[in-house]
C-alpha cells in the first residue's frame, strides 16, 4: 500500500510540474496548426540543395504536423521537387520537438536543457539530411496522402474559423494524439522513482559511454513521442544517469520507431534507411557526450527538487485541467482523425 501510494505522489508531482507548460503549449500547437497552412511548407522547399535541408530541419522543429502527416507532406514536397535529403531531414527533426514538448522539457530540466534540445533536433535533422542527399541519388516520387476529412492539420476548409481550430487542435486532437504516450510516461517515471534505486545507473551502467550506447538501444525500436519521453528521462536522470544519456534517449525515442524505420525503408529505399539511422545514432551520441561537458545531472536534479518545492495551487489546478484532458483523450472516441502527434 506504501508503495502505491509513493507511485501515485510521485507520478502527480511530475504532473504538476509539467502542466502549465503542456497547457501552455497546446495553445501554441493548436496556433500553429491552424495558422500555418501545409502549403506554406512545401512552397519553400520545393529545390534541392543544402538551403532546403536546412529550411525543411528548421520548420520541423516546431511545426505541429501529426505523424501521419508527415509521411504524406514529404512524399508532397518530392513531388515539388524535394530530394531525399530535405525529406529526411524533415523527418528527422519534426519528430523530435514541438511547441508542446519544448516548454514541458523547460519546465521540467531548465531552458538550457530545453535549447540544447531544439539545436539539436535542428543540427540533426540538417546533418542527417545532408549525408543522404549526398551519399544518394533522388529517390522516385511518392504518391502517398493523408486525406482524412476530420483532420485538422492535414485538411482545413477555407473560411472556417480559425480560432475554433486552434482549440479543436491543440485541447482535442493532440491531446488524443499523445495522451497515452504521455500518460504511460507520467506513470512509468512515478514508478521508476518509486521502485528502482537512486544509484541503479551509476551502479550497473557507470560508464558514459555504456549508457548512452544502453539507452540508444533502447531508444531506436521503441515509440517515445516527444514529450511523453521527458518524464521518463527525468526518473532516469534521478536514478544516476547522466544529461547527455537522457538526451539520446530522448532523440531515438521520438525520432525513430519500427514504423519509422519500415516507412523509410519502404519509400526511401534500403541505403537511405541505413545512412538515416547511423547518422541518427552518430549525432545523437555526440550530442549527448557534448552535453555531458556543459550540464551536470546535479543541476538537472536541483531544477527538478526546485520546481517540485514551490508547486502551489495554480500547478494544482493545472495539473487537474491536464489529467481531465487526458485522461478523455484515452476513452473511445466515435470519430478519430488520422493525426498522430510528435
Amino acid at each position: 500500500m506504501e508503495t502505491a501510494v509513493s507511485i501515485i505522489v510521485k507520478s502527480w508531482d511530475v504532473m504538476a510540474i509539467m502542466a502549465p507548460y503542456l497547457l501552455l503549449g497546446f495553445f501554441v500547437a493548436g496556433v500553429l496548426s491552424a495558422f500555418v497552412p501545409v502549403s506554406f511548407i512545401e512552397n519553400h522547399l520545393g529545390k534541392r540543395g543544402l538551403r532546403q535541408i536546412v529550411k525543411a530541419s528548421l520548420l520541423g522543429v516546431p511545426i505541429p504536423l501529426c505523424s501521419c502527416s508527415v509521411i504524406p507532406v514529404t512524399a508532397s514536397l518530392r513531388r515539388h521537387g524535394a530530394t531525399k535529403g530535405a525529406a529526411i531531414s524533415f523527418l528527422t527533426s519534426t519528430p523530435q520537438t514541438g511547441v508542446d514538448s519544448i516548454a514541458a522539457t523547460w519546465g521540467l530540466l531548465g531552458p538550457l536543457f530545453a535549447v540544447f534540445r531544439m539545436a539539436v533536433a535542428f543540427i540533426t535533422g540538417v546533418i542527417c539530411g545532408a549525408a543522404v542527399e549526398a551519399l544518394t541519388p533522388p529517390a522516385q516520387e511518392s504518391s502517398d496522402a493523408c486525406r482524412d476529412e476530420h483532420c485538422p492539420t492535414c485538411t482545413r476548409k477555407p473560411g472556417a474559423n480559425k480560432w475554433k481550430q486552434v482549440f479543436t487542435y491543440g485541447f482535442g486532437v493532440l491531446p488524443r494524439d499523445i495522451g497515452r504516450a504521455l500518460l504511460i510516461g507520467v506513470i512509468l517515471s512515478g514508478l521508476l522513482g518509486a521502485l528502482v534505486p537512486e544509484d541503479f545507473f551509476t551502479r550497473y551502467l557507470n560508464s558514459e559511454w555504456l549508457s548512452m550506447l544502453a539507452v540508444m538501444a533502447l531508444g531506436i525500436p521503441l515509440y517515445v513521442c516527444s514529450t511523453g519521453s521527458i518524464p521518463v528521462a527525468v526518473a532516469m536522470i534521478g536514478m544516476g544517469l547522466s544529461p547527455g544519456a537522457a538526451l539520446v534517449f530522448m532523440i531515438t525515442g521520438p525520432a525513430t520507431n519500427a514504423a519509422t524505420i519500415a516507412t523509410v525503408l519502404q519509400t526511401m529505399g534500403r541505403r537511405t534507411m541505413l545512412i538515416y539511422l547511423a547518422t541518427l545514432a552518430g549525432c545523437s551520441l555526440t550530442a549527448g557526450w557534448l552535453l555531458n561537458r556543459i550540464l551536470t545531472a546535479q543541476v538537472i536534479t536541483e531544477q527538478i527538487h526546485h520546481h517540485a518545492t514551490e508547486a502551489g495551487r495554480f500547478e494544482q489546478i493545472c495539473a487537474f485541467i491536464l489529467a481531465g484532458l487526458l485522461i478523455s483523450a484515452v476513452l473511445p472516441h466515435r470519430k478519430k482523425g488520422c493525426c498522430h502527434a510528435k
